[in-house]
């Protein structure tokens, strides 16, 4: 029999994520700190639950797709958190984008609860999540994770084993380094081309069928063509991210001297009210530079 899995966060990923386990026939409740619409979920016959306590109390495995450390603490330990039915019986799987720092810290504060936990970021946005083509980065205890292949395979299509606690958050920090620094340059040799003159569609067309071309720039070509940034992944997670990433390598002593800036310029998009917009909208930053 298939374990009963609580998931909690129902927003951009985690309505996706949520639906391809229901989809794979596994018991599912669900919970959102804001009113839903959950009926697709009933559809395949999910139920939503009263409280993060009440779903963790009915759950084997709860599943978080939360925006950051303040709603993951909030759902745990704050009234009728799920913390409070943890047990040795249960697993706790954090897919949420944090820290290596607060994933660890989340880890020992759970030890006293007897709860299994695993930190299990993911790579990628809204349309692999939908399609079940994400890359799981995983941390925790080795043969916990491979217990659990099955669930993850429900929602994306291969699992990278990255360490202990911990080292799934260090994976996603060092992945999204790179596509933050791939989206702005993208972005950057767009602006910088369209200032000397030249199209937007033929600088696309040169790096898209040229040794540059990848995966993420023909996923975000149609945004930057068109300037239509509906949110796949948002400025504003991209650049809490990038803040994430500025903080951890401090701690760890790395040099990121192009993350710094890359901060710098997407906090800018925030402050500019292009959070909700896609990643993408870091061509706006740009543009209003050239503008002056």
């Amino acid at each position: 029999m298939k374990e009963k899995i609580g998931f909690i966060g129902l927003g951009i990923m985690g309505r996706a994520m949520a639906l391809n386990i229901a989809r794979a026939g596994y018991p599912l409740q669900v919970y959102n700190r804001t009113p839903k619409d959950t009926s697709a979920l009933e559809a395949l016959g999910a139920k939503t639950a009263p409280s993060p306590r009440a779903l963790a109390q009915d759950s084997d495995i709860v599943m978080a797709m939360l925006t950051g450390p303040e709603a993951i603490d909030h759902l745990l330990w704050g009234d009728e958190g799920a913390a409070g039915a943890f047990g040795p019986d249960k697993v706790f799987i954090n897919m949420s984008t944090v820290s290596p720092k607060y994933s660890k810290e989340l880890g020992q504060k759970l030890a006293a609860t007897g709860v299994t936990f695993i930190d299990a970021p993911v790579s990628g946005s809204k349309k692999p999540a939908e399609d079940a083509t994400l890359l799981i980065l995983a941390g925790g205890q080795r043969e916990k994770v491979e217990a659990l292949d099955p669930l993850f395979k429900t929602v994306g299509n291969q699992v990278v084993y990255c360490g202990e606690a911990g080292q799934g958050s260090m994976m996603k920090m060092a992945n999204n380094l790179l596509l933050t620094l791939m989206i702005e340059g993208l972005s950057e040799t767009l602006n910088f081309g369209k200032v000397g003159g030249l199209s937007r569609e033929a600088l696309l067309e040169v790096i898209l069928n040229g040794p540059l071309g990848c995966p993420i720039f023909q996923m975000k070509c149609k945004a930057l063509s068109s300037d239509c940034y509906d949110p796949n992944f948002p400025l504003k997670h991209a650049t809490k991210d990038l803040k994430f990433l500025v903080d951890t390598a401090y701690e760890i002593g790395a040099p990121i001297p192009v993350g710094q800036t890359l901060f710098q310029l997407y906090s800018t998009g925030v402050f500019k009210k292009w959070g909700d917009l896609d990643v993408c909208a870091i061509m706006k930053v740009l543009e209003q530079m050239c503008a002056g």
